[in-house]
């Protein structure tokens, strides 16, 4: 998706650790009007009328998710990393170690809004290592429900998280992948897709 490419560019900022830095329009001060156009992207890649739920992972993960389910016309689940006094009843749960945070979380969905009536569309703002969207994966096979496809918005191709997810056979669409990034330069190098 060349207009998010073209922001990566424009904003994105390279930082030590192969951390690509975008907090300006997508995950800490986010742009709508993007946000937009990517939920049109997503719907175009994904028009499964079978699609009726979106998962996602707080907290990231949460406003494209949102805007893209106005596409589909259904609701946004998103899987919390800590239990709360609100969580109760049946959940499924599963550990998720965060490539930007360095650390591992108990990831919890409400049965109630997750079951085998479902079919998925996760979505979420990076895919690293692929832990993220495996456990959230993992979450949705515990519901009985079905992956329809995962749909990111940044792709670091140079990590194999989307590697590994496609030689698993899950569909894995990124709206932009990184195959490169120099910290020294701050040159961003994207795969042609």
């Amino acid at each position: 998706m060349k207009l998010l490419e073209d922001r990566i560019r424009r904003e994105g900022l390279v930082k030590p650790g192969n951390v690509l830095k975008v907090d300006s329009f997508l995950n800490h001060q986010m742009d709508i009007a993007l946000f937009n156009e990517m939920g049109k992207e997503f719907k175009r890649l994904f028009p499964s009328e079978k699609i009726n739920k979106i998962l996602t992972i707080e907290a990231s993960g949460i406003g494209i998710a949102c805007i893209a389910a106005q596409y589909f016309n259904v609701p946004v689940v998103f899987a919390k990393k800590s239990q709360s006094l609100n969580l109760d009843g049946e959940m499924y749960v599963t550990k998720i170690e965060s490539f930007t945070h360095k650390r591992v979380y108990d990831v919890i969905v409400s049965a109630k809004y997750l079951g085998q009536e479902d079919h998925v569309l996760i979505i979420d703002d990076f895919l690293a290592n692929g832990c993220a969207v495996a456990g959230l994966i993992d979450l949705v096979q515990s519901a009985g429900a079905v992956v329809e496809g995962v749909g990111i918005a940044v792709e670091k191709g140079f990590q194999e998280g989307g590697k590994l997810l496609r030689s698993k056979g899950v569909r894995v669409e990124s709206l932009a992948i990184v195959d490169a990034m120099d910290e020294r330069t701050g040159e961003i190098v994207f795969r042609k897709q």
